[in-house]
């Protein structure tokens, strides 16, 4: 079962590598992951995504919370919560109608085109894990996709649930 997990951890140097060692030992994979320092910057925010057995994932979040840059830890997946990435994607667009197509796929999905080559298109969009994955199976029936990256799953629960001190 997918699981997202949001960890609110003291910015040391260290931290990232303790905690993604946990789920190392364990041999369980992390499917995104995501951290920056939030508003108090002795502070960071770290998304993870994974895959896997409920019971070992348990444990993990066990030994997380143990650590002592750990704050807080919160399993975001079975409540109500808003989770979105970011993928930018660089598309050939060789003539008119290629350039064309891709600026309506990319209008359909609500997408922003935020760098024009003589022959390449990078396009910006965000949205949920589905909706990306929609967004290139369209854009590889019209052209060829050059390079994309994306930011990996970042989340937080809805209303009024925080994770804060």
């Amino acid at each position: 079962m997918r699981r997202i997990l949001a960890i609110l951890m003291e910015n040391e140097p260290g931290s990232l590598s303790r905690i993604v060692g946990l789920f190392s030992q364990r041999a369980f994979n992390i499917e995104s992951l995501t951290v920056a320092p939030t508003d108090d910057n002795s502070l960071s925010r770290m998304t993870i995504a994974t895959k896997g057995d409920d019971k070992v994932l348990e444990q993990i979040v066990k030994q997380v919370n143990k650590l002592i840059d750990v704050i807080k830890i919160t399993d975001i997946t079975d409540n109500k919560h808003i989770e979105r990435e970011l993928l930018l994607v660089k598309v050939g667009a060789m003539n008119d109608k290629t350039r064309t197509e891709v600026k309506r796929i990319t209008d359909i999905f609500r997408g922003n085109i935020i760098d024009i080559g003589k022959q390449v298109y990078t396009v910006q969009l965000t949205g949920d894990a589905d909706k990306l994955n929609a967004f290139i199976d369209a854009l590889q029936h019209e052209t060829e996709i050059i390079e994309s990256a994306r930011s990996g799953c970042v989340g937080m629960a809805r209303g009024d649930k925080a994770l804060r001190i």
